[in-house]
């Protein structure tokens, strides 16, 4: 198995941090967080006085990509500027020069566009990244070159404005969790009541506005069935899930959908511990329904009442005393748990790192056991510190298995509420991007939150947590969030849904063509959630992109909607959901559905997915549509030709072509045949015979055929 140091050497995290910015927020023992610079300029109008040709625009030297590049005509003098919206003050620019750099330049800043103040000049440039140290408050900043170092024209990479913005820099950290996280005690009267309150509201608003976070106070509380509708989640403060207990239950089931639970999304159970009434907990849920950091005192139902229908779930960290009893769940995956037993299992269970699972026997029971999690960071997770609240990050673990908590106090840092500028309904995504340059992590309260600009995660470390399933909307086309190339970033708890105007990514996570090592520190991207439409109109041409090497994508579910409003082939078109260009990315319970080309592109090296669920799209209206060349169909999870290392454990891939039943797929999965390219346990189903496919991996596999919903598997590859 690839270790994620076995790769060759990168720059380090730190050096480039030094390279690109001076001076970084430092937070010591008792001093209070003082404002650091941001990237201004990244997606920002830009102009320039000419371009090369079509394919290198002005737009490019700010799209954060450093694989493109504004050139110039040949000749001197040329020019770039960058409209950063507002007065901001201006601490450094960062210029990426191509090979065709200028020798002779200088930078100039203005409030109007008009009247200009020369920050720095050089006649004796050497290109390179060149990084300068500016002072000033401007709008406008501009690159002027006045002689060029090649016969052809000026090019840059990128050119990177950093500063903080004209508004007052000093956002006041923590404070109250605003009225959509409900707080309670043991003491509290009428909590039933409350959680029933809540559940009637949310039972069954599926694309609906609401969104609840319940907290529940270390201590014991008696006779409760906290059952958990839509974007509702429950959990506990206490630093073990011991420190809270329910004698009770908390409980998802179906009876809103006639007993089928494959539409019971977005919602969670976290921090707690459950003695169940009848010695069993029911948690009927599909995806996007996270179970962590769970103790079940008893046994846990994965069916709706009756052994419905269920399509797909996740848990991890978490103990269960009795048998999981996995009934009609088609998929799930388990990590870093302790349960008494596993009963059943239908087409793909997957377990790593899991104390008492099945012995490995794919395809006959469905179990894919790995003794071991290569990799793994539990998710950050609010507590109580007496009465302080204080967000705990958990440490990483290699060849983790068994919970974090079993053995004592958990391994990690405990960072106070004043360190999070808390999020509330009607912030807007200036002030958050100020909060994240001031050094404040980010706590999202409960809420649908439209941002009109990308939300900029630039410094390392930085945590930024959702509580109910917070919401993030873009609006006019922008991607909702993005990562810069540092350490250590915890991403967790949030849904980011598409707005009507097409984005090019929804979250990225590391700028393209990055070369920095992130092994000792990598991102964590946890419960975070993709959807494109099914709540109205939504557009993107890729879910997710990750570029930083070395990420953790610890349970996402990244869907094209195939019901709800806004829903069509053209509607919510997305030809991608997720794509990895870094190095050594690790992914854990991945969950990709209905996107129209590719649901997984796979371009980096050493990549590794330890279970993966898929649904082709739905509403392919013929075989044309779908077609990629001579190949019948996209595939559902693809390899790169380049790619000379990959593994995967546990993929399934399912197809239920409902308007068109005669279209053929012609493989589920397809990758290079290379000895580093290893894939274990995978199959593919057609649901009801409404499509086929041809293979299962390539041209390795038995085809589909018929209506009997029969999975087609392939236990090694090659």
């Amino acid at each position: 198995m690839p270790r994620l140091s076995d790769h060759p050497p990168r720059l380090t995290a730190a050096a480039l941090t030094a390279a690109l910015i001076a001076a970084l927020l430092v937070l010591l023992p008792g001093s209070a967080a003082q404002a650091a610079p941001v990237l201004l300029s990244q997606g920002r109008p830009v102009t320039a006085s000419s371009q090369e040709n079509a394919g290198t625009p002005a737009s490019a030297a700010v799209d954060g990509d450093n694989a493109t590049r504004w050139s110039s005509q040949f000749s001197d003098p040329q020019w770039i500027q960058v409209d950063l919206g507002a007065p901001a003050r201006l601490s450094q620019v960062v210029l990426r020069w191509e090979t065709a750099y200028a020798k002779a330049y200088r930078i100039d800043l203005s409030t109007d566009g008009a009247g200009w103040s020369t920050a720095y000049s050089t006649t004796t440039a050497t290109g390179g990244v060149a990084t300068h140290d500016i002072t000033g408050t401007a709008r406008y900043v501009r690159v002027y070159g006045t002689q060029r170092a090649t016969q052809w024209g000026y090019s840059l990479f990128e050119f990177q404005v950093f500063g903080t913005s004209g508004a007052d820099p000093t956002l006041p950290g923590g404070g109250d969790l605003g009225p959509n996280v409900i707080v309670f005690d043991p003491s509290t009267p009428n909590i039933q009541g409350r959680l029933d309150e809540v559940f009637r509201q949310q039972e069954s608003a599926q694309f609906g506005s609401g969104r609840y976070q319940f907290l529940f106070k270390p201590g014991t509380y008696n006779g409760l069935n906290a059952q958990i509708g839509f974007y509702t989640s429950v959990s506990g403060l206490g630093l073990s899930p011991d420190d809270t207990t329910i004698n009770g239950d908390v409980t998802v089931d179906a009876g809103w959908f006639g007993g089928n639970a494959t539409q019971n999304f977005w919602r969670s159970a976290e921090n707690l511990a459950l003695n169940p009434v009848n010695g069993t907990d029911r948690w009927a849920v599909s995806q996007a329904a996270p179970f962590r950091r769970m103790h079940v005192k008893g046994g846990l139902n994965l069916a709706p009442d009756g052994f419905g229908w269920a399509s797909g779930g996740y848990i991890a960290d978490s103990k269960i005393d009795g048998q999981v009893g996995n009934y009609s769940q088609q998929q799930w995956y388990t990590r870093d748990s302790s349960i008494g037993s596993w009963g059943n299992g239908v087409w793909n269970q997957v377990f790593s790192g899991v104390q008492g699972a099945p012995a490995q026997s794919f395809p006959n029971p469905p179990y894919t056991t790995l003794d071991t999690t290569p990799v793994s960071r539990e998710k950050p997770f609010l507590y109580l510190d007496g009465t302080e609240y204080k967000v705990f990050v958990p440490a990483k673990r290699e060849n983790a298995r068994g919970t974090s908590w079993g053995n004592g106090a958990p391994q990690g840092t405990s960072l106070p509420l004043s360190r999070f500028y808390v999020v509330k309904p009607g912030t807007t995504a200036a002030t958050m991007n100020q909060a994240l340059a001031q050094g404040l992590h980010l706590l999202f309260t409960p809420g649908v939150y439209h941002v009109d600009r990308t939300l900029q995660v630039n410094r390392a470390d930085t945590v930024v947590l959702g509580l109910g399933l917070a919401t993030l909307v873009p609006d006019n086309g922008v991607t909702a969030m993005k990562v810069a190339d540092v350490d250590g970033v915890r991403l967790a708890g949030f849904l980011i849904d598409a707005g009507p105007v097409d984005s090019p990514s929804l979250l990225e996570v590391g700028p393209a063509g990055t070369t920095t090592d992130h092994g000792a520190n990598p991102t964590t991207v946890q419960d975070v959630f993709i959807r494109v439409g099914g709540a109205g109109p939504g557009r993107t041409d890729v879910g997710m992109v990750i570029n930083n090497h070395d990420t953790i994508v610890d349970h996402t579910w990244i869907w094209r909607a195939d019901h709800g409003d806004g829903v069509g082939w053209e509607t919510n078109r997305a030809d991608y959901g997720f794509r990895v260009n870094g190095d050594d990315v690790l992914a854990t319970g991945l969950f990709v559905e209905h996107f129209n080309k590719y649901d997984v592109q796979w371009n980096g090296e050493r990549g590794r997915t330890v279970f993966y669920q898929n649904e082709k799209a739905y509403d392919a209206p013929d075989q044309a549509a779908i077609q990629n060349g001579s190949t019948k169909g996209y595939a559902a999870y693809k390899v790169a030709d380049s790619v000379t290392v990959h593994e995967g454990w546990g993929l399934g891939s399912y197809c239920y072509y409902n308007v068109d039943p005669t279209i053929r797929q012609d493989h589920g999965f397809q990758a290079p045949v290379k000895p580093g390219v290893k894939f274990h346990d995978l199959l593919v189903v057609s649901l009801g015979g409404k499509g086929q496919y041809e293979h299962v991996i390539n041209t390795t596999g038995a085809p589909t055929s018929g209506t009997s919903t029969t999975p087609s598997t392939v236990v090694s590859f090659p």
